[in-house]
């Protein structure tokens, strides 16, 4: 891995990309075809967490890619607070088990290292690859091809509906804009990792279908255009783009 990444990173970035979208459609496929939800998904994700997270501390990137304390206080951000409205929404419905305890506990671990990996992965190696050259386009293309990654789910047979799926790119989209702002002006993921993990795994306690699809879709609209939009229009507010600053952050 190594030569690729001081090949170019950012076709290391694309390589992670690709195999982690490939790699978990075919594992949830895998792991339906064995009867036990995310059985094959969960250590699949285990592992390409393990040898990235080992990948990035043996070679000294911690820093680069934000496994650090933030540098900005938490005050600055609203304490994060948008980000654990959004990450409610799964018990706005009510809360139920979906599944028996073993499935609950393999969605969990791996909804957990999804949030490390596509953290790392989008707002890390692709961001950290894209900013020594043009920060605003490394912002604008980490969050698309974060929001457009999910456009996989109206492929892998997950069962959303078309409506359904492109509600979720466009809060996906919205949410790597926040995240990555976030991740640029903190240069720490774990804020980032935290709520990403919290917001995929609390789904499977989530009461489906207790919602008219009405009201689901006025509530996906209240999150995606009034939280998220409102978050996003503050942090741009309060943490401008300095593009002559990239450079010097990531030395």
């Amino acid at each position: 891995m190594n030569k690729l990444y001081q090949k170019s990173e950012i076709t290391f970035a694309i390589l992670w990309i690709a195999a982690y979208v490939v790699l978990t459609s075919f594992a949830d496929q895998l792991s339906e075809s064995v009867g036990v939800i995310k059985s094959v998904t969960a250590a699949l994700h285990i592992v390409m967490s393990m040898i990235l997270y080992f990948w990035i501390r043996n070679n000294h990137l911690d820093k680069k890619y934000g496994f650090c304390r933030s540098e900005v206080p938490a005050k600055r951000f609203l304490y994060y607070v948008p980000l654990a409205i959004i990450a409610s929404t799964a018990f706005w419905g009510g809360v139920k088990m979906q599944y028996g305890l073993p499935e609950t506990l393999l969605y969990i671990i791996s909804m957990c290292c999804v949030g490390f990996l596509e953290e790392v992965i989008f707002r890390g190696l692709l961001f950290r690859a894209m900013e020594k050259d043009n920060l605003k386009s490394a912002l604008i293309v980490s969050a698309l091809t974060f929001g457009i990654g999910h456009i996989v789910n109206l492929f892998n047979g997950s069962g959303r509906e078309l409506t359904s799926s492109l509600i979720q790119i466009v809060f996906a989209v919205l949410v790597g804009f926040v995240l990555v702002w976030i991740f640029y002006h903190s240069q720490s993921l774990t804020a980032c990792i935290l709520f990403h993990s919290a917001n995929n795994a609390l789904k499977v306690f989530a009461a489906q279908g207790s919602l008219s699809p009405q009201t689901e879709m006025i509530l996906n609209v209240v999150v995606i255009v009034v939280i998220l939009g409102g978050y996003l229009f503050y942090l741009v507010k309060e943490f401008p783009i300095k593009e002559n600053t990239s450079a010097e952050r990531i030395s």
